[in-house]
């Protein structure tokens, strides 16, 4: 059992790195101006595509290196409910619209951190990442081999 809670672990840890690298690639790429609307905190569409393939790679990589270390179906089935129950938690601020206040207008230079506290991504983003995520995690699991007998 302790292997399958450390594969969980370690899986959302992947998960988590992988999205931070990936999206701070992604910031540097796009910037401020490529990765929000002019003079506003709500994202560009080439940002939520972005961050659509961001969370589903990072995910996918998530669930094989769960599957790997839990060499047990329960570890990545774990892990596929934690994506989905703490992506439904990060969406309902999101959904209640209790985020931010960002009713001013956005400076044009924008620091990274300050981006990830303002941006404010549509309702659909934050419901499509924990189906996202799940998915990602199942595929992830399916491309690890089965030990040789």
């Amino acid at each position: 059992m302790g292997r399958v809670i450390g594969s969980v672990v370690l899986g959302y840890v992947v998960m988590a790195g992988g999205v931070f690298l990936l999206f701070a690639l992604a910031w540097l790429a796009l910037g401020p101006d490529g990765a929000f609307d002019p003079g506003a905190w709500s994202v560009t569409p080439a940002w939520v595509g972005m961050s659509i393939v961001v969370g589903f790679v990072a995910a996918t990589a998530g669930g094989w290196v769960c599957a790997v270390v839990a060499r047990d179906p329960r570890g990545p089935k774990a892990l596929l409910v934690v994506v989905v129950l703490l992506g439904l938690l990060f969406a309902l601020p999101v959904l209640l619209g209790a985020g931010p206040d960002t009713t001013g207008a956005r400076p044009p230079d924008v620091t990274m951190t300050e981006a990830m506290s303002n941006a404010q991504q549509p309702p659909w983003v934050a419901l499509l990442n924990p189906l996202l995520g799940a998915v990602g995690v199942w595929l992830g699991a399916r491309f690890r081999r089965p030990a040789a007998a």
